[in-house]
């Protein structure tokens, strides 16, 4: 399902492919649950901040619970980065092999002469992590994960679009992002970069139509496909 034939337009005219990790790349937290982690987090926050920890424990995304930490508490903050880095590198090991389709498109970025970064607010040892247990390594040219100690530069914030853009000397408005989130949206929008949403979950097709996404498909080997025709 593409929402519009644009999906082969907008990788021709992109000179650089950002892939965000969780979604496009791998289901981080296949094998060890993201409320789990989300919980751990929590107790650590409930034993320093019992009243951030009661608002960390309304939800079960842990990048969430990380701005909340933070915004409790930098100290804390910074604790329960640590904590949470090592659940992502337990979760990587264990969340299976890479989205169907991952694998093809970022061949098919590479077989088509473009650049490839991985642009995560996850951490970037973990993506890079999963990255050589799948060997896939080979394909990504940058990896900027979350940016250590400074949650609110995470998406939706442009930074991580900006600075792989200028990692990788290319102006960011050449670039194209590969996203599954409303926050992968917004961080393209804000960068001045199209956005190709992937609507890996039925309902999401609707939300990133009414954000304005340049297009959006619920298949990653459909974004091989047309790289390989662009």
């Amino acid at each position: 399902m593409t929402h519009d034939d644009r999906l082969p337009e907008i990788l021709a005219n992109a000179r650089v492919v950002f892939f965000d990790f969780d979604g496009p790349v791998c289901d981080v937290f296949a094998g060890f649950p993201a409320p789990q982690v989300a919980k751990q987090l929590t107790a650590l926050i409930s034993a320093k901040d019992a009243a951030a920890g009661g608002k960390a424990a309304e939800t079960d995304d842990p990048i969430e619970v990380l701005r909340m930490a933070h915004e409790a508490d930098p100290e804390l903050g910074q604790e329960v980065e640590q904590a949470l880095t090592a659940a992502e590198m337990e979760a990587v090991a264990v969340a299976g092999p890479p989205t169907p389709g991952a694998r093809e498109a970022l061949s098919a970025a590479n077989s088509s002469g473009k650049a490839v970064a991985v642009v995560s607010n996850n951490s970037a040892e973990c993506v890079q992590r999963f990255l050589e247990l799948h060997e896939l390594d080979g394909f990504i040219a940058r990896i900027v994960g979350r940016p250590t100690g400074q949650p609110h530069l995470m998406k939706p914030n442009p930074y991580p679009l900006i600075t792989a853009a200028e990692q990788m000397h290319m102006d960011v408005t050449n670039c194209t992002l590969i996203g599954d989130s409303l926050t992968d949206i917004q961080a393209a929008h804000a960068a001045g970069t199209t956005v190709i949403a992937y609507a890996n979950k039925p309902h999401k097709a609707d939300l990133f139509a009414e954000a304005q996404a340049d297009t959006i498909t619920d298949d990653m080997h459909a974004i091989a496909d047309a790289l390989t025709t662009a």
